[in-house]
């Protein structure tokens, strides 16, 4: 980015967006599933894939351990639709990925059968089609990388309340790691609903409806304190106990689930959520209705309480001890706890919009087009892709880009729309498009490329989507001394409601540049579970731009000096900017050298109003102490310039060099009102 002179300063301006609807993860809003005949039918899947058989889990089932990297079932395999016991075990059970879509009601047999489901697959109910009725699951030791999504689990009831004797459980563990548990119906079973025994670690259940059962969640059962687990947007309704139980967990992080025992029913809650032996529990934005005993813990437990809700609850409500800090592990969002009831209730079990016929229809819309180096895609360049996309297309177009590394430069032109680039690899590491373009860099044509030609990607399109890779530009400035103009941008958007999903965008000086298709024009950019790395104002342009649940990372300039700026706005008079939200800003660079923003002024151009919010983020220590600065002239006290509860050691009290937002002006900064009436959608 071109630094410019000085103009007159003016007046802030604000405006208020309309509010985003958050809370059901993206990944489910996502196209459905189709049913394939009478019998089990598989068919390639690693290209056309719908999202939701892409997704990936969040929590401590994405943290890389064990050798496994995330958690993304079976991804890259075939995907088989199943409606028998046999069909199902079959797949389940083979030693290859699948993907299995269970598409109507499989019955066990015998009564409180558990299949042996193998590593690498993902079990999912097509629409709420997919129910397991009188047993379910079990994952013996090693078994890793599974996904049991979207199924109604139910009636393995034996008669007996509190059975001693038929160990029927909906999900079983015993020494297993990476797994997903999600948008599940798991109820009345004859023992637990889910059980993580015996070492099974980086375990995520989230935004499961589990009802009607004595023992509803176990987590231990071993003496070895080993287990991480993330449990969050669950609903647990009329149950009595293990709500969870959760013994010896290395980690245990609750946040944002219901528990809620009506009263006049015939089951009464003994106990909520209960941290014994070594356990350390985060318990975050919870909600808990009418519970006896809603939080209890023994004396060699710990429990860290913030932002609970007890509503009609008695007993017992304990905390103490010291536990850790999720965020060092993984990134989330707290929804308000207010939301909680009805953001469940709505949005807590199996989603009908997974395999019904008009999702089904729309992912039949959507072609898919394959990129891989080796040759077995329809493309050997991600170019070449994009140039087949019919001009002013109607629907998505997905180009899938097998891993590896794409040495070349990547152009979306404005007259193809609805375009997805992603990346089929296991991790966003896997497939990489890199070239190394900067501002100084000769053209073969004469002059040279100037900061917004040296993207390695450049997308003038609406509607892009990127995800599950890297975006990078390797211009190495020691080498380039010779040349003026080290400005190199991996990614250059100036085109509205983009969409950049679980990717890492990697560069040095001007990496992110986030613009708009002109000064008038409305562009929209929402990040969300990605990397940004670079140095020297390395997010940066006019953009109205969402960085979401993501980390930014310092990197120190070629020369081995630690010194830069994270942002750089050249944001329009009226509109919203740049804002950086539920965050981690760190890096390998020295302490206190870097800002978190300077205005530009983009050729001296005095009616821009630029504009940086970072809030909620955790800042590492690199940050200034006054963490904004001014630009060729301008000064940033004139531009827009705050935080809001930033936390970490690069955090700051409010001061004349240090603007926080009031509480009534962060509730106009969230991010629905940067996006406005876009809901970002993967597709």
């Amino acid at each position: 980015m071109d630094e410019t002179t000085r103009g007159k300063p003016r007046h802030r301006r604000r405006r208020r967006t309309t509010a985003f609807a958050v809370g059901v993860p993206l990944a489910l809003i996502a196209a459905g599933v189709a049913v394939f005949g009478a019998h089990a039918q598989p068919q390639a899947a690693a290209a056309e894939a719908p999202a939701w058989a892409t997704a990936t889990a969040d929590g401590f089932a994405s943290v890389n351990a064990l050798g496994q990297n995330g958690t993304y079932g079976g991804r890259g395999g075939q995907t088989v639709t199943v409606r028998t016991l046999a069909e199902l075990e079959k797949y389940a059970t083979a030693p290859e990925p699948y993907v299995i879509v269970v598409a109507g009601t499989i019955t066990m047999n015998p009564v409180g059968k558990e299949i042996k489901v193998a590593s690498d697959k993902t079990i999912i109910g097509s629409g709420t089609s997919g129910h397991i009725v009188g047993g379910g699951f079990f994952l013996g030791p090693g078994v890793h990388n599974v996904i049991i999504r979207n199924l109604t689990i139910r009636d393995s009831y034996q008669g007996v309340w509190n059975d001693k004797d038929h160990d029927y459980d909906a999900i079983q563990m015993d020494g297993a790691h990476h797994v997903w548990i999600d948008h599940n119906d798991l109820r009345h079973m004859a023992d637990g609903l889910i059980d993580v025994r015996k070492d099974s670690t980086n375990i995520t259940v989230s935004w499961n409806e589990l009802s009607d059962n004595n023992k509803t969640f176990g987590i231990g059962w071993t003496e070895n304190t080993v287990t991480d687990i993330t449990i969050h947007h669950n609903w647990i309704r009329e149950t009595e106990q293990r709500n969870p139980s959760t013994d010896n967990a290395a980690h245990a992080h609750l946040y944002n689930n219901v528990l809620e025992d009506t009263p006049g029913t015939a089951i009464t809650s003994s106990y909520g959520n209960y941290s014994r032996g070594k356990t350390r529990m985060v318990l975050e934005n919870s909600y808990f209705q009418g519970v006896k005993n809603p939080v209890i813990k023994d004396a060699t437990a710990s429990i860290v309480q913030r932002g609970n809700v007890f509503s009609g609850t008695s007993g017992r409500n304990e905390s103490g001890g010291t536990a850790f800090d999720p965020k060092t592990y993984y990134l989330y969002t707290l929804d308000k706890v207010a939301d909680l009831p009805a953001l469940l209730k709505s949005g807590a079990g199996p989603r009908s919009s997974l395999g019904t016929t008009a999702t089904t229809t729309a992912a039949a819309a959507a072609t898919t087009l394959t990129v891989a180096k080796d040759g077995s895609g329809q493309y050997s360049t991600v170019q070449a892709a994009v140039n087949a996309v019919p001009a002013n297309n109607p629907s998505r177009v997905v180009i899938a880009v097998k891993p590896g590394t794409y040495r070349e430069t990547v152009k979306v032109p404005s007259n193809k729309p609805h375009v997805t680039i992603q990346g089929t690899g296991a991790s966003r590491k896997d497939t990489v498009i890199v070239y190394n373009n900067a501002s100084g860099t000769p053209k073969p044509g004469g002059g040279t490329y100037g900061t917004g030609g040296s993207a390695t990607v450049a997308v003038e399109a609406d509607d892009f989507q990127a995800r599950n890779l890297t975006i990078a530009n390797d211009f190495d400035e020691k080498a380039n001394q010779n040349i003026s103009g080290h400005q190199a941008v991996a990614l250059r958007t100036a085109s509205d409601k983009v969409f950049l999903d679980s990717v890492i965008v990697e560069g040095d000086q001007d990496t992110l540049l986030l613009d708009t298709a002109a000064k008038d024009r409305l562009g929209r950019v929402y990040m969300a579970n990605s990397y940004v790395v670079g140095n020297v104002d390395f997010i940066f342009g006019r953009a109205t731009a969402v960085i979401d649940r993501s980390v930014i990372t310092l990197k120190k300039r070629w020369d081995g000096t630690s010194a830069g700026y994270v942002t750089a706005p050249s944001t329009a008079a009226g509109r919203k900017g740049i804002l950086i939200a539920n965050s981690t800003v760190n890096g390998a660079v020295s302490d206190r050298t870097f800002y978190l923003g300077r205005p530009w002024h983009a050729g001296g151009d005095a009616t821009l109003d630029p504009q940086t919010t970072v809030r909620n983020t955790t800042l590492s220590a690199a940050i200034r102490t006054t963490p904004w600065t001014d630009m060729s002239g301008f000064s940033w006290k004139d531009d827009r310039f705050a935080e809001y509860q930033n936390t970490g050691p690069g955090a700051g009290a409010a001061s004349a060099d240090r603007p926080q937002l009031t509480a009534a002006q962060a509730a106009d900064q969230e991010v629905g009102d940067w996006l406005g009436d876009w809901t970002p959608t993967a597709s």
